[in-house]
C-alpha cells in the first residue's frame, strides 16, 4: 500500500507547481460524484483555493439523483465551490440536430463531450486549468471518451489504479455514500463500469501490476487495450 500522506503532499504540490506554471488562476473539474473525480477535487482543493467543482446531469435518472446529491455531499465536506450546468436539452438538441440514427456508442459518448466543452468553456473564461479524473486502470483499459472525459489539461491521479483510489479517498475520509458505491459514469440507467467492460477493477488492478489474471480476465483486458491504444496517443499527423 501507498503512504498516502506522502502521496497527498507530493500531488498537492505538482497541481501547485503545474497550475502556477501556466500563469492560471485555479482549476475547474468535473464533480460528478463518483470516486475518481471526488479525489481530483479534494486534491485540487487543498493546492489551490480557487478550485471549482461543476455538476453536470446530462439526461439519466441518476444525474440528478444519487450522483448529483454526492457531488453536493463533497463539496460541502471540503468547501470547493460548485456550479450546476444542466446539458440535458443541449444534448437532445445536438441529437436532433444531427438528424441520424445515431449509434449507441455515438449516443453514450456525446455527454461526456458536452461535459468537456463546458468545462473548457468555464476554465478559458476564469483563466483556470481543466483538471482530468481518469485513473491508471481505465487509462489502461480505455474506459474513456476521447475528447470527453479524456480532455484535460494536467491529471494528478493518472499513475493511480482504481484500487489505489479506493484507499486515497479512505485516507483522505471522503463520503461512504462515494467511497461505497460501484464505479459507474451515469450514462444511463443502470451502468456500471463493470459490467460495462466485462472484467472487475480488482482484476485489471492485478493484471497491470503484476501480469496475473485467469484467461478470460486476461483477454478481456489485452482486447480492450489493443484496441483503445488510438486513445492514449495524439493524432495520427503526416
Amino acid at each position: 500500500m501507498r503512504d498516502y500522506k506522502l502521496e497527498t503532499e507530493k500531488r498537492v504540490e505538482f497541481i501547485r507547481g503545474t497550475v502556477k506554471s501556466a500563469n492560471s488562476s485555479g482549476v475547474v473539474f468535473g464533480n460528478s460524484g463518483g470516486k475518481d473525480s471526488a479525489l481530483v477535487g479534494i486534491l485540487c482543493k487543498m493546492a489551490v483555493d480557487n478550485t471549482v467543482g461543476v455538476i453536470m446531469p446530462c439526461g439519466t435518472a441518476q444525474n440528478y439523483g444519487s450522483d448529483k446529491s454526492d457531488a453536493e455531499v463533497l463539496a460541502t465536506q471540503f468547501n470547493i465551490a460548485t456550479r450546476l450546468v444542466d446539458l440535458t436539452n443541449s444534448k437532445e438538441e445536438l441529437i436532433a440536430a444531427i438528424g441520424e440514427n445515431l449509434s449507441d456508442s455515438a449516443l453514450s459518448n456525446i455527454a461526456p463531450r458536452l461535459r468537456m466543452t463546458t468545462l473548457y468553456a468555464i476554465a478559458a473564461t476564469e483563466n483556470c486549468l481543466v483538471a482530468g479524473t481518469s485513473n491508471r486502470s481505465e487509462i489502461h483499459m480505455g474506459y474513456f471518451t476521447k475528447w470527453g472525459d479524456g480532455g484535460c489539461d494536467f491529471n494528478p491521479i493518472a499513475d493511480l489504479t482504481a484500487s489505489e483510489v479506493f484507499e486515497f479517498l479512505r485516507h483522505l475520509n471522503a463520503p461512504e455514500s462515494i467511497v461505497g458505491k460501484p464505479p459507474s459514469a451515469g450514462l444511463f440507467e443502470g451502468q456500471t463500469d463493470e459490467l460495462d467492460m466485462g472484467v472487475t477493477y480488482r482484476a485489471i488492478d492485478e493484471y497491470i501490476t503484476s501480469g496475473v489474471a485467469n484467461d478470460h480476465d486476461k483477454a478481456i483486458i489485452e482486447r480492450y487495450h489493443k484496441s483503445s491504444e488510438h486513445k492514449r496517443k495524439m493524432p495520427i499527423m503526416l
